[in-house]
């Protein structure tokens, strides 16, 4: 059985039901319970759990908070003490009060699998570790070139004809097919700030406003006639304009929100990112990709990391000179189709035996311990 706190997004929904399906059953939890009776670990796990909470409140609601957030963990733990034998399933998991209810149950000792969006059409991502910097996913790239030479390489491209720009929320930034000019630029797809990529994984740059900073002293040493073309999240809900300005000031950095996002990614010579899921979609464009924040595909070969300012001028002084390596992105890529991202959608169905591969993991990884 798997044992889950409501979402009440249908897309969620229905992952957790064809996931209890499998399971042999699921507690839908409408909001996660609470219990005083703490542990010697409690006050720490709230403290973790309220860092990473994405209002950061103060004063009495952030008391309160804490207070909400421990007795979601003692509950957890409490509960899968009880019953070890179930699976605790979240969607994301990194933050608040279901970051509590995780550590609540990997403290107990139960099987997790965190759940979240893939960037590959059709598929979903169930980790028992965690979800995006946090995956499970390896780091070493021997470990694909392996995989490959044991199964061989997936027909991996095939995934994206099923890639299309996200549809827009705001009315000042569209999908259209404007024209684009004929002169080399790198693109830069922005993220929402305050998702968990941006607040969690920003690495060195510290947030949008640090990366922001290095973008603009890194731009200055474009060579003459390149440029580096900006794109807003069609979801994010308020616009990044008014930082943008002394980028965009810099006359080398160009804000379009109206052509097509795989558009300006297929005419670009490179994509610049934090760790937008844009910069692993650019694979399906052979497109060199550097990557400024924590991301599991940053790897070398695959990507180019800029660790520091100095890192990323010096690679924007040369974008000609951006490259990969094809054989560890086949490698990498037949792995996340093969292994990894299962099949999954709410109106075809699902990949049963993956998703019953997951659970069998899920469980491994709670036998072998912390």
């Amino acid at each position: 059985m798997i044992v889950f706190p409501a979402e009440y997004q249908p897309r969620k929904e229905a992952l957790f039901a064809a996931l209890a399906e499998v399971a042999g059953g699921g507690l839908r939890l409408k909001a996660i319970p609470s219990r005083l009776r703490g542990y010697p670990e409690t006050a720490a796990r709230a403290d973790a759990a309220m860092a990473r909470a994405k209002r950061q409140h103060r004063g009495l609601l952030r008391w309160l908070k804490r207070r909400l957030i421990a007795g979601q963990y003692n509950w957890a733990r409490a509960y899968f003490t009880r019953h070890p034998d179930r699976v605790a399933v979240a969607w994301n998991g990194l933050t608040g009060s279901r970051m509590a209810y995780m550590m609540g149950a990997r403290d107990a000792g139960a099987a997790r699998l965190y759940a979240e969006l893939a960037p590959l059409p059709g598929r979903i991502t169930l980790d028992p570790v965690g979800v995006n910097a946090e995956s499970s996913v390896p780091r070493e790239p021997d470990f694909f070139h392996a995989h490959a030479a044991q199964h061989g390489l997936s027909d991996w491209r095939r995934l994206g004809a099923g890639m299309v720009a996200r549809p827009s929320r705001r009315a000042d930034v569209a999908q259209g097919g404007a024209a684009l000019p004929d002169t080399p630029f790198l693109f830069c797809p922005l993220q929402v700030p305050d998702d968990s990529q941006i607040t969690l994984f920003s690495g060195w740059c510290g947030g949008m406003e640090g990366f922001f900073a290095a973008l603009t002293q890194a731009v200055k040493n474009l060579p003459d006639g390149w440029h580096l073309r900006l794109k807003e999240h069609p979801s994010a809900k308020t616009s990044l304009r008014p930082l943008l300005a002394p980028l965009l000031a810099t006359g080398r950095a160009v804000l379009d929100n109206d052509t097509d996002s795989f558009a300006q990614v297929a005419a670009s010579r490179g994509v610049v990112t934090l760790n937008s899921s844009m910069g692993l979609q650019a694979f399906f464009h052979d497109k060199p990709v550097v990557t400024l924040g924590r991301a599991f595909w940053a790897l070398p070969g695959l990507v180019t990391p800029a660790t520091s300012a100095e890192s990323l001028a010096a690679i924007l002084a040369q974008p000609q000179a951006l490259g990969f390596d094809q054989i560890l992105r086949d490698a990498f890529m037949s792995w996340l189709d093969r292994v990894y991202y299962p099949v999954f959608d709410p109106e075809t169905g699902f990949d049963r035996d993956a998703f019953a591969a997951k659970l069998a993991q899920a469980r491994a990884a709670a036998a072998a311990g912390p």
